[in-house]
């Protein structure tokens, strides 16, 4: 490794993003240390118009400008920048390289009973082996088709589709790129040819020349248009495209040796699975829900998407909305205080997906399943992390399967880790040690491909040393003063994979 290297990385989760700037520097022991500052962080909004929900992606470049240019009057100087965002969305670009349009948010309800069309028209077992993916409403293939079944005039328009990482790229560098990682997000990408499915777009009336070639993770953009470093008084710093799928760029982060490991990336949503040196297409794979994201250094990914911490943050945006405005902190402690197993849900309830009315949801489900309701926030609360950490041991037991492959214990990481409590659960469910940490995950990611794109790192291997030599890591190990395989068979008893 070389020292003294500057790198900012934007990391853009569903609800904020943040600037943070990483510093590669020696420590007193005379190791090599990233030290990572957050420098600007701001709110991201869906927006509804009409009927659809949208995001406000000129107001996300707004806010990228601002920590381009605060990185540089704080005085750090970064030589590169990286963009990683959630996956599938996307934004339609016409001839003259203009957009057409907000980009159409993944909880809009446009693409509501379109997996089963698409299916029918398909066969569900062909899609699979085509793509890998597990079969989720929002993904980039079904948001296509239903523009196409609206006979939107975008689509006849376009001449280029950007996922939304690649488009805050292209307006900062004015480079229109395609990265490797987000393109395996779209169910439009087929890992075994490693090339577009022309021929499912053109079954599904999709035009296939929206599509660029990917670009693998750690290859240089471009730098800064003239116009973006004349208007924000900086340098023209060049774009890396990272592991621009923010979980790719986190799994990056995990401070793992050399041996098969299992992770869990935490947040808005929950992440669990392995890495693996190539997609495992079974049929079994398809049927656990299971999907094959491209990952960072030629590997992917075997994870199950879980609806995560949208659980909670939703109810508190409505406790909030009705004036009690109860902080996380104050939250978790109310749930750890409540009953233990007085109620459970299966976080991937497809009633879970939408925005609003979170806590009747999670009321009705419990009425349906014959359990008590769960009225104050603290049983609502525990309810949620309880009810997660069980589907976590139900998706590691299917990575296991699928695998052949018993892991140690479970790597979280990502900003949910802040949850002490989930950590605890988690662990308590698993019956092994949950190691917590990094929580900047994803930026961290994002910081080390920029890292290995310079020739800083010289591979993933040694970047992930970098982490564990960076930052701390909580050991968090079963507790088993609560009969968790009780409530786990109960809660196997909700049905779903």
């Amino acid at each position: 490794m070389t020292t003294g290297t500057t790198v900012l990385a934007f990391d853009m989760g569903a609800s904020s993003g943040r600037a943070l700037v990483g510093q590669l520097l020696d420590n007193s022991a005379g190791d090599q240390t990233l030290q990572v500052t957050e420098i600007h962080r701001f709110p991201n909004h869906a927006i509804q118009v009409g009927d659809h929900l949208h995001w406000d992606i000129l107001r996300l470049l707004h806010e990228m400008k601002k920590g381009i240019r605060l990185a540089f009057q704080k005085g750090y100087a970064p030589s590169t920048f990286g963009i990683d965002t959630w996956g599938v969305d996307f934004g339609l670009l016409d001839a003259n390289g203009e957009l057409l349009g907000n980009p159409y948010h993944y909880r809009d309800s446009h693409t509501e009973g379109l997996i089963d069309e698409v299916s029918d028209l398909v066969g569900q077992e062909v899609l699979f082996q085509q793509s890998g993916l597990q079969f989720m409403p929002f993904n980039t293939l079904y948001q296509l088709y239903a523009m196409k079944k609206a006979a939107s005039p975008k689509l006849d328009i376009a001449q280029t589709l950007l996922l939304t990482p690649d488009l805050l790229a292209y307006l900062l560098t004015g480079v229109k790129v395609c990265e490797f990682t987000m393109a395996t997000t779209t169910q439009l990408f087929n890992p075994e040819t490693q090339a577009w499915n022309s021929e499912l777009m053109e079954r599904l009336g999709i035009p296939s020349r929206l599509f660029l070639k990917p670009i693998h993770p750690g290859t240089m953009i471009g730098p800064l248009t003239p116009a973006v470093s004349a208007e924000l008084g900086v340098p023209a710093i060049q774009a890396v495209a990272v592991g621009t799928h923010d979980t790719e760029s986190a799994i990056a982060a995990v401070p793992a040796g050399d041996e098969p490991f299992a992770y869990l990336a935490c947040g808005t949503w929950s992440l669990l699975g392995t890495e693996m040196a190539k997609p495992l297409l079974s049929r079994e794979t398809m049927e656990l829900e299971f999907s094959n994201e491209g990952g960072v250094g030629g590997t992917y990914q075997l994870l199950k998407n879980i609806m995560g911490l949208w659980l909670l943050q939703e109810c508190k945006r409505e406790w909030d909305e009705q004036g009690k405005e109860i902080g996380f902190p104050e939250l978790v402690r109310l749930a750890e205080h409540a009953a233990p197993f007085r109620s459970l849900i299966h976080p991937d309830d497809p009633r879970f997906f939408s925005p609003s009315g979170m806590v009747e949801k999670i009321q009705s489900f419990c009425r349906e399943t014959n359990q008590p309701i769960p009225q104050s926030e603290g049983e609502i609360v525990r309810c949620i992390l309880e009810s997660l950490a069980l589907r976590y041991r139900q998706a590691l037991e299917q990575a296991e399967r699928l695998t052949e492959i018993r892991y140690g214990g479970l790597h979280m990481v990502g900003g949910g880790i802040q949850n002490e409590l989930l950590c605890q659960f988690t662990a308590n469910a698993l019956g092994r040690p949950v190691w917590a940490g990094p929580i900047e995950a994803s930026a961290i990611g994002n910081m080390l491909l920029q890292l290995i794109a310079q020739g800083k790192c010289k591979d993933l291997q040694e970047a992930r040393k970098l982490v564990a030599a960076s930052f701390p890591t909580e050991a968090y190990e079963p507790n088993a003063d609560m009969d968790w395989s009780a409530a786990y068979e109960l809660f196997l008893g909700f049905g779903r994979v």
